[in-house]
């Protein structure tokens, strides 16, 4: 299971430092794609295609299956770290998270994927204010703690 909240620079050439537990739980090849909070996203191989089947699962007859579809799957690359445990991140992620290159990221374990995100953006969107009420409501829908 991916946890575990850590902080990394992107270095000049894109690349950024995956911590060790995240990359042993990783695997050798994983997917990088785009994620819903503007954030990026880490799929071990297993989850990845468990989650492109759902995904290719969806009725390609609906206008917002197929944008969901373009959104995760025309972005995402699979990938695997170099020697020093890095990942290239490629200029199209970066812009869309908002990332740069030589500025800091955020690498977040949320279970079956990891999140990367500008540190701004993490700063920004995960005060965790409210999360009593988000609590509450993920209650409401039956998940006890």
């Amino acid at each position: 299971m991916l946890t575990g909240e850590y902080s990394h620079s992107i270095d000049a050439k894109g690349r950024l430092i995956i911590p060790s537990k995240i990359r042993d739980e990783l695997g050798e090849q994983f997917a990088v794609t785009k994620g819903l909070d503007g954030c990026l996203l880490l799929y071990p191989e297993d989850s990845w295609e468990a989650f492109t089947m759902k995904l290719q699962s969806l009725p390609s007859s609906n206008s917002k299956s197929r944008k969901l579809q373009r959104f995760f799957l025309g972005g995402a690359l699979v990938t695997e770290f170099d020697k020093q445990g890095r990942i290239l991140l490629p200029a199209n992620l970066l812009e869309f998270a908002g990332m740069q290159k030589e500025a800091d990221a955020v690498v977040v374990g949320v279970g079956n994927h990891a999140e990367i995100w500008s540190s701004s953006k993490w700063e920004e969107n995960n005060s965790f204010d409210d999360i009593e009420d988000v609590a509450e409501e993920m209650g409401n829908m039956g998940l006890d703690f």
